[in-house]
């Protein structure tokens, strides 16, 4: 009986981690629009999975990444090259100029006139 009950408590706690998991993936995120700003105005990152920088960068807009154009340089070097990539993170903006190095959201929002929320 003890087993059984074990049992039930773990898997209804798993679902309930699960449910609780996806409940804050569907949520919109506040910077959705600043990020969606940014690909509307062809501001592009170019980085690494491994660059602890570009995994700042990312973790800063939370699910809105989603909506910021990316290049994995590492899987699209030659892409990266032609741009003048040297190195991680790198903000290109339509214009041509950039930003390299990690940057916040705040000096994003400055340089591109994107509105943070």
């Amino acid at each position: 009986m003890k087993k059984y009950l074990f049992s039930v408590i773990g898997i209804v706690a798993v679902a309930g981690g699960v449910w609780w998991k996806s409940a804050q993936l569907a949520k919109p995120n506040s910077l959705d629009g600043f990020a969606q700003c940014l690909a509307e105005k062809g501001v592009t990152m170019y980085g690494a999975d491994w660059c602890a920088h570009c995994q700042q960068e990312k973790k800063a807009f939370g699910s809105a990444f989603q909506y910021v154009p990316y290049v994995e340089c590492p899987k699209n070097p030659q892409t990266c090259l032609d741009r003048g990539v040297e190195g991680y993170p790198t903000w290109i903006f339509e214009d041509g100029h950039r930003l390299v190095g990690e940057q916040g959201i705040e000096k994003l929002a400055q340089e591109s006139g994107c509105e943070l929320p």
